[in-house]
């Protein structure tokens, strides 16, 4: 067995759907793991060893049902969560964010990975082996590269899975995070365009310019190349890596 062999391993993804999430399950299913992924959306993947639950993520208990399905296909362990689903804010500064937003915003960036890691432990904890992959943002590391809630929620984020790293070090659990920057997905989508903060997003467009793309130098990342990230941290290639807060962003956040 290589340590990239995932023959007989269980993986959850959330927002399997589209973006890293796809890619990550696509990886993983290539690595022979069987993956169970979870969204509001629908997968459009057919494989063997994949199984597609339609889920609210930022319901408790809808959690729990997709994590009983999953248990109730592939038995009592489950090895990886990779926590992916996201979306974005409109840019919005803390004078102009609304209720809404900020609720809709930390709800699944941030309550929803809490939701999936809580459901998950126990049947990690008594195999003393488990890996809890965090996908962040560039936005967990700075200030200026989104609004407030979506900032906030990817620094919480960053809290959440250094806090789960150390807890549980001793019990074979790890958790790392993944802090990509522009890549190609559907996120946007996510954006509602109607309430952006116009001038709060001008102060943003400097930090922004600085990945931007140029004649010699393609600034948007790839899914798979921030998948290639996600899956290592789940293998037992970074056995030793707990804790770990790693950019995926071309020295983007080198600055």
């Amino acid at each position: 067995m290589t340590p990239l062999d995932f023959t007989g391993k269980v993986a959850i993804v959330s927002g399997c759907a589209s973006g890293i999430g796809l890619a990550t399950t696509r990886l993983l299913l290539s690595f022979g793991a069987k993956v169970f992924g979870v969204d509001v959306n629908n997968a459009d993947l057919i494989h063997s060893a994949f199984t597609f639950h339609r889920c609210d993520i930022t319901s408790s208990v809808g959690v729990l049902e997709a994590i009983q399905h999953c248990l109730e296909l592939y038995g009592a362990r489950i090895d990886i969560l990779a926590n992916v689903a996201e979306v974005m804010d409109a840019f919005s500064s803390a004078d102009t964010v609304t209720e809404s937003e900020w609720h809709r915003v930390l709800s699944i960036n941030l309550t929803a990975c809490m939701y999936l890691t809580k459901a998950v432990l126990p049947h990690m904890l008594p195999y003393t082996s488990g890996a809890i992959v965090n996908v962040g943002s560039r936005a967990s590391l700075g200030g200026g590269a989104a609004g407030i809630a979506y900032t906030a929620s990817k620094h919480g984020l960053i809290g959440l899975t250094k806090n789960i790293a150390w807890r549980f070090h001793k019990q074979g659990i790890r958790c790392n995070a993944v802090c990509p920057g522009n890549t190609q997905s559907n996120i946007a989508q996510s954006m509602h365009m109607n309430e952006l903060d116009q001038a709060a997003y001008k102060v943003a467009i400097p930090v922004l310019d600085l990945h931007a793309p140029s004649s010699s130098f393609q600034a948007v990342i790839k899914a798979e190349e921030v998948a290639n990230v996600v899956v290592f941290l789940a293998s037992d290639m970074s056995v030793m890596v707990n804790g770990a807060v790693i950019p995926v962003d071309n020295a983007w956040s080198a600055l």
